[in-house]
């Protein structure tokens, strides 16, 4: 039993290597976007950036998930040609090639959700698959247009899918209603994207109006509010939580007054706010719940963890407050180089928390017998101590 538990965390682990190239090429493409000496020079990936985050990077780590929760093998392909997609950008085939294997690959990400949905049909699930939907158009509009002109459907399937999952995750803290809100939120997303590629500047403000509607409602009801307050990974999850719903706020304020004309440092404040503010806080906070049900291995959390949280955060205001607004170039680029150590050790500190296994649990201390502990309970030699709740922050 154990080796079969074994040979299918190393099957699955197979799925993130084409996520972990599509992420480091992505690297590369940002450095050289910035204006910064990347460690490989290739012609073309700066022009793919964008789609090697999103659909190569993002989507693939999605995609798995969302196969395992499957638990059929006809699920992981999805991940397949999404990671298969990422690779093909970086070959020297055709770029039509990664761009059609993508196209593939959400069409068969938004097939698994459609599965998902007759199993439990969940009103979570509609929302994922609309995300999908949204990846999957995104992709489909690639084959013909610029990335910066399918803006708008990355943005929604990342909303989309980050927040499903949030209020997937967090249901017991959530109103009764909250599912129903959520397709609620979600429909008029889609409407408004929709109306983007009919009334662009309309369909911006309208889709961030909606957006703005969707984060009001989600930090009013995240149990995050609460366990900031609490210690070691609710905490951690909790600030990470919270500051990416800060991130997606100012995005979609920024479509909301700027619309759809936008200059090149509002598109980078909506790109990088929503892409790394909001979505990569996110990874953060759930990477320790979600990774050890999809690897099989735990990932605990360490204070160390607070370091990438933190970088990426200031590195994100720098690059915002002093760049994107206050144009100043040198202190973008700093900001922006901060933004990639910090992803970095992210995922390094996450591997190296995985290796090292369980945080070792100090040993509490027993009070004599019949001596009450600090909450008016009674202690006696049988007492015996509850283990701590674990709850997803």
């Amino acid at each position: 039993m154990e080796k079969t538990g074994s040979s299918q965390a190393l099957s699955r682990a197979v799925f993130l290597v084409p996520a972990g190239i599509a992420m480091l090429a992505g690297i590369n493409a940002a450095l050289t976007l910035v204006g910064v000496d990347a460690p490989v020079e290739a012609a073309r990936t700066g022009d793919l950036h964008g789609m090697l985050m999103v659909g190569g990077f993002l989507g693939t780590l999605i995609a798995l998930e969302r196969a395992v929760a499957l638990r059929h093998r006809l699920g992981f392909a999805a991940p397949l040609l999404l990671g298969l997609g990422g690779i093909a950008l970086l070959t020297p085939l055709p770029i039509m090639v990664g761009k059609l294997l993508l196209f593939d690959g959400a069409i068969a990400f938004a097939a698994v959700y459609a599965a998902l949905f007759r199993r439990s049909h969940d009103d979570v699930v509609i929302v994922e698959f609309l995300g999908a939907v949204c990846l999957a158009i995104g992709a489909f509009l690639w084959l013909r247009v610029e990335v910066p002109w399918l803006l708008a459907w990355l943005v929604g399937f990342v909303v989309l899918t980050i927040c499903a999952e949030r209020v997937e995750l967090a249901r017991l803290h959530m109103p009764p209603t909250g599912g129903r809100t959520l397709v609620l939120h979600s429909g008029a997303l889609t409407i408004t994207l929709v109306m983007t590629l009919l009334w662009p500047d309309l369909g911006a403000r309208l889709t961030g109006l909606v957006i703005v509607s969707l984060v009001v409602w989600l930090v009013r009801h995240d149990v995050a509010r609460k366990t900031i307050r609490a210690n070691g990974l609710p905490r951690f999850s909790a600030a990470s939580l919270l500051a990416g719903y800060f991130w997606l706020f100012l995005a979609a304020m920024t479509w909301v007054i700027g619309g759809a004309q936008l200059g090149g440092n509002l598109y980078d404040l909506v790109v990088h706010s929503t892409m790394l503010g909001f979505a990569i806080s996110m990874v953060m906070a759930h990477a320790p719940v979600i990774l050890p049900a999809v690897l099989r291995r735990p990932l605990p959390y360490r204070p160390i963890m607070w370091v990438p949280l933190v970088l990426m955060h200031v590195g994100l205001l720098i690059r915002i407050l002093a760049g994107d607004l206050g144009q100043l170039y040198t202190v973008w680029q700093a900001g922006s180089v901060i933004n990639i150590v910090a992803l970095l050790l992210f995922f390094v500190v996450a591997f190296g928390s995985s290796l090292a296994g369980p945080v070792a649990r100090r040993p509490r201390a027993k009070a004599p017998a019949g001596q009450t502990h600090p909450r008016g309970v009674p202690s006696s030699p049988s007492s015996s101590t509850a283990a701590p709740h674990r709850s997803v922050s």
